[in-house]
């Protein structure tokens, strides 16, 4: 099983600005993107996240924040709709947006209750009309530039309703760091996959080989290695207040040491 700390999720801003492969230039910028997170082997390789967890986070967020039946939720890099589902579920409104346009058939067609758009989580959605805003599972930290993360921040404010919450669930950085396993070999389904990792420049590499019988590919996964402080200043700067700090999906408080997430509750001031 792969390592509880690892990362990312499904999903990746388009445009410029998002973190590229080591001389990737022009056309080939999201190669490592494109070419990975929409096939059979990137399911096989994260297929243990079932949806028991994603309920479990779903359940935790809606208890911790006394969300009410029919709130209006917005789910930011929904990828498959895999949370969604749940919020769904516990009787939420539910908008999500992601930049896959395969993810985002998957979820519509699995969640016809829920409405699924293709859209860059950098630019707002709505005007102030949902009553909570989430980012789960490391969907930030794929942009070069800090200014493109704090976007992805000042479009969850823009959305969220004046009393309303954002909810970001990140890794817990230094322990990922920390705890990095440089070289896993396992196999699933008759598929081997190696995958080394690494820091990069301050970013958090997977370099991934795919041995499927005589054939081995290859594909790549990058991510800023955002600390709290870089979160919570964005989080600030975009006119948040910090309403808390903890590990998820059992939301006991934030411990640099032992957390194996790190989850940042934001609340849109009423005035």
């Amino acid at each position: 099983m792969l390592h509880v700390l690892s990362y990312p999720r499904n999903c990746q801003p388009k445009g410029p600005g998002y973190i590229r492969g080591p001389g990737a230039t022009g056309a080939s910028l999201m190669a490592w993107y494109r070419n990975w997170f929409g096939t059979r082997y990137y399911t096989l390789l994260y297929g243990h996240r079932d949806e028991r967890e994603a309920k479990a986070w779903v359940d935790m967020i809606l208890d911790r924040l006394h969300v009410p039946e029919g709130a209006s939720v917005l789910d930011m890099a929904c990828g498959r709709g895999r949370h969604a589902r749940w919020f769904l579920h516990s009787g939420m409104r539910v908008t999500g947006v992601d930049i896959d346009p395969a993810s985002i058939a998957e979820a519509q067609a699995n969640l016809p209750n829920g409405e699924f758009h293709v859209h860059d989580m950098r630019d707002p959605v709505g005007n102030g009309q949902f009553d909570l805003v989430c980012c789960l599972f490391t969907s930030i930290g794929y942009f070069d530039d800090l200014k493109d993360e704090q976007r992805v921040f000042d479009a969850a404010f823009a959305a969220v309703r004046p009393g309303g919450h954002f909810v970001v669930d990140f890794m817990n950085t230094a322990r990922v760091i920390n705890d990095l396993v440089q070289l896993e070999e396992l196999e699933r389904d008759g598929i081997r996959f190696t995958v080394q990792r690494g820091v990069e420049n301050g970013v958090i590499v997977k370099h991934i080989a795919v041995a499927d019988g005589s054939v081995t590919e290859h594909f790549q996964e990058r991510v800023k290695a955002l600390m709290p402080s870089q979160l919570e200043e964005m989080a600030k700067a975009a006119g948040f207040l910090i309403a808390d700090r903890t590990d998820g999906p059992v939301p006991t408080a934030f411990d640099v040491d032992v957390s194996g997430r790190y989850v940042l509750w934001l609340m849109r001031p009423l005035s």
